[in-house]
């Protein structure tokens, strides 16, 4: 176990402290002076002190005249024999990764993306989750080797391989919790977004990895709330990129032993996202839904998308007050496809909507009402229907048709006209000595 009196050392004592630590963790790559344990405690010191990089430039220095900071930690991390110490060393080096930038360049200037690619051939939940993490943050500002990476490394399958043993895993409802793969998963898929999203001409080759993610989504119950923090956000976020046009994603998209499966699980998370999340979370955490909602509508089946379309339009239930009002899903999408703090949401939402009433604009109109179309129709320079601000019918409840206003969406026969108390002799006398003033100006 660990010294719990490493890496106390503050200001100017850190920086001699971190120093000696690098020095000798470098001494002891050419010529082996330390025992195991002595190695795996100084990297552990190393990891206590590179969290606040304040007196702590050794670690994040690159090689000079021999062997320092960064470069020993990629020399400890992907060739020591020892796998605790491999991992030790990954340790430090992620967080360096993720508070210095410009250490995220050694990783691919020096050759080791490559072997970073090669590590993610792992039973070990702990090296996949800290692999994972570096290829991730190599993402930022370094995206030209991802294609080579795909190309000559397999990437990409190695990517899928992982996200099969998940799904595995998953499929065996194991009883006791494994928090280090639940991080791990989290991690990969997010590795598999950015690289999908920075390389998406080689997105293709990830599309073996769509049938695991979608396995996925039974990993765990709902919560009740946060209901898209991981895994669910990441395994929203990793279809987004994917092509599930294909045979076989096809097949696990929408199974044909119940083709509305997946479908009904990502709806589900949708109202519980947008009954939960805040305005800020809604637009960075619940776009990426929307957008893959609108992913599946577009590749789905007929029953699909009959689905989706009595999912997430308003119901005879939302048409007894004006649209946008209520607490149901629609209601939600709605409101949301106006809202001011969630500009992205807003669009998201009107497109998927629009998408659902088949991209005909008199259909959008009958569907949410001219007041919620009419500014996504013009902003897209769809022709506004002539008919858009007439009376129309639609079936209720019982399928009985009956009128419906145009511009909010609710029955005329559920509008309240606001009764208001006859006026006395001297209200009327005053009100026309107002309209009489008014008339003379």
């Amino acid at each position: 176990m660990p010294n719990l009196q490493l890496g106390t050392a503050t200001g100017p004592a850190k920086l001699k402290a971190v120093t000696a630590l690098v020095n000798k963790l470098t001494e002891d790559l050419d010529k082996v002076s330390l025992l195991p344990q002595d190695r795996d405690e100084a990297l552990e010191e190393l990891k206590i002190y590179g969290r606040d990089p304040r007196n702590a430039d050794p670690i994040f220095t690159k090689e000079t005249n021999i062997c320092k900071g960064i470069s020993m930690l990629l020399r400890h991390g992907f060739h020591s024999p020892s796998s605790d110490t491999a991992r030790a060393a990954l340790r430090v080096l992620a967080n360096s990764m993720l508070l210095k930038p410009e250490t995220r360049r050694m990783l691919v200037d020096q050759g080791f993306a490559i072997k970073a690619c090669e590590g993610l051939k792992t039973d070990n939940w702990d090296t996949e989750f800290l692999i994972s993490r570096i290829l991730l943050l190599s993402t930022y500002g370094t995206k030209e080797h991802l294609t080579n990476l795909i190309a000559e490394h397999n990437l990409a399958e190695n990517i899928t391989e992982n996200l099969g043993r998940h799904a595995r895993l998953a499929a065996s409802k194991p009883r006791q919790e494994q928090p280090m793969e639940d991080m791990a998963l989290g991690e990969i898929l997010k590795l598999l977004f950015n690289v999908t999203h920075f390389c998406k001409e080689e997105a293709p080759r990830f599309s073996a990895a769509v049938p695991h993610i979608v396995a996925l989504f039974w990993k765990q119950d709902i919560p009740a709330s946060n209901s898209l923090d991981s895994p669910f956000g990441p395994l929203v976020n990793a279809l987004i990129n994917l092509d599930i046009s294909t045979t076989e994603n096809q097949a696990a998209v929408f199974p044909s032993s119940e083709p509305t499966k997946v479908t009904a699980r990502l709806i589900s998370l949708l109202d519980s996202a947008m009954a939960t999340y805040s305005d800020n979370d809604l637009e960075v955490t619940v776009t990426p839904l929307i957008s893959t909602m609108l992913k599946v509508h577009e590749h789905a089946p007929s029953q699909v998308r009959q689905y989706i379309g009595d999912k997430l339009l308003p119901t005879a239930e939302d048409r007894q007050s004006v649209l946008g009002n209520g607490k149901t899903l629609s209601a939600r999408l709605l409101k949301n496809s106006t809202n001011p703090m969630a500009p992205a949401l807003r669009d998201a939402i009107s497109h998927l909507l629009f998408e659902i009433s088949d991209k005909d604009a008199s259909k959008f109109v009958e569907n949410v009402g001219y007041g919620f179309a009419s500014g996504f129709l013009f902003q897209n320079n769809v022709p506004i229907p002539a008919n858009a601000s007439a009376t129309f019918n639609t079936g209720d409840s019982t399928g009985e048709q009956r009128p419906v206003n145009p511009i909010t969406g609710q029955f005329l026969d559920q509008e309240k006209v606001a009764e208001m108390p006859p006026m006395t002799e001297d209200e009327k006398l005053r009100e026309a000595e107002r309209l009489f003033v008014l008339f003379e100006r």
